[in-house]
């Protein structure tokens, strides 16, 4: 059953072991901003240093593993119709939208409404990591290291799939900042056991 996560909200819920995440982008150039923690001791939690040194690279895409600050595998990338995903640029913030923005009425970003859907289940703002910024496109200046945020380059039913390693549980976003999303706010849907 595929569920909707309205533009510039987020949801929390649990994945168990072997089950698939399908995140689907409906309309096309929408970021969902994902972090997952293990269910039974919350503390461990997705690790995009890990992940990125581990690999060897910044973009992951089909068959890599998403790593924990244990280095425990998490997730594994097992379908990506899309390649490019950023796991470098923290959630959106209303820090950030002040401090780039100059929003003077800022919106909670992803990582407030990450931290609302994850409270119930006992996670602290402080607690979350930088996310896995699926579709997020940021490009990376190989001689300065400076670093840009462009449209994504998913289209409309593009989706990645991520196969649970162990029992966790999921925050998943559909992103508040326009610079990630072409300047427009749309949904992102998802479904678990979705995978083929």
């Amino acid at each position: 059953m595929i569920r909707i996560i309205a533009p510039r909200s987020g949801v929390a819920f649990e994945l168990k072991r072997g089950e698939c995440l399908r995140v689907i982008d409906p309309q096309g150039e929408q970021v969902a901003d994902l972090v997952a923690f293990n269910r039974r001791d919350t503390s461990e939690a997705i690790s995009s240093g890990r992940s990125i040194d581990y690999a060897s690279k910044i973009y992951l895409t089909t068959g890599d593993p998403i790593y924990s600050n244990r280095s425990s595998v998490l997730l594994r990338i097992v379908e990506d119709t899309v390649g490019r995903h950023d796991f470098l640029v923290s959630p959106c913030s209303a820090e950030m939208f002040r401090i780039i923005y100059g929003d003077a009425v800022p919106h909670q970003g992803c990582f407030g409404n990450l931290a609302a859907a994850l409270a119930p289940y006992g996670i602290a703002p402080d607690a979350i990591p930088t996310a896995f910024n699926v579709f997020m496109n940021v490009p990376v200046d190989a001689a300065t290291g400076a670093i840009r945020v462009e449209p994504p380059l998913s289209r409309a039913g593009d989706y990645i799939v991520f196969e649970a390693q162990i029992d966790l549980l999921i925050g998943l976003t559909a992103c508040s900042a326009g610079q990630s999303n072409n300047f427009t706010y749309k949904p992102i849907h998802y479904e678990v056991n979705g995978h083929d």
